[in-house]
């Protein structure tokens, strides 16, 4: 996603925006899935979704959630900070599955168990996202001060997550 480069940008939007595009990649990795012999046919759209959603919670927890959380919304942020380790570990969970199976292709069984597990990471960010969206969210467009705005606008447009960093409660 690239947003414009202007005082008009929402963070509101461009954020809900990434949320759909990342669900978008998990649904096309189990539509993939029903239909594939080889699980590299389907896997970039699934890999494409993990790190776009690792890096969404990064920005989300270095950018936005401090001032909003001085703004007043302390228990809000830290509900979604408990959820993002809930999310962080099923990612964890989910990339391990798929590494285990090495250049070896999954039995119609474990093709299903990798779609259930899908299914699961919608659903958990559907639950997710149904709170951020309209509790966090306009508090980005109004708590956040300028100078982390445009910040956080220039790293949506090309900014990387640091190798290494976890999100604050991964350890569960």
């Amino acid at each position: 996603m690239c947003p414009p480069q202007d005082s008009t940008f929402s963070l509101a939007d461009a954020l809900t925006q990434e949320h759909r595009e990342i669900d978008a990649s998990i649904e096309e990795f189990v539509a993939g899935a029903k239909q594939a012999r080889h699980l590299d046919e389907i896997v970039p759209p699934l890999n494409r979704a993990m790190t776009a959603l690792r890096r969404h919670i990064y920005l989300e927890e270095e950018f936005v959630f401090p001032p909003v959380q001085q703004a007043g919304l302390m228990m809000p942020v830290l509900v979604m900070l408990r959820e993002h380790g809930e999310l962080w570990r099923a990612m964890d969970a989910l990339e391990e599955e798929l590494a285990g199976y090495g250049d070896q292709e999954p039995d119609d069984e474990a093709m299903q168990d990798l779609i259930g597990r899908c299914h699961e990471m919608l659903d958990l960010q559907d639950r997710h996202n149904s709170k951020e969206e309209p509790i966090i969210y306009p508090h980005a467009d109004t708590d956040v001060d300028a100078q982390t705005h445009q910040d956080l606008q220039e790293f949506m447009r090309s900014g990387a997550m640091p190798n290494g960093w976890v999100c604050e409660k991964a350890a569960g």
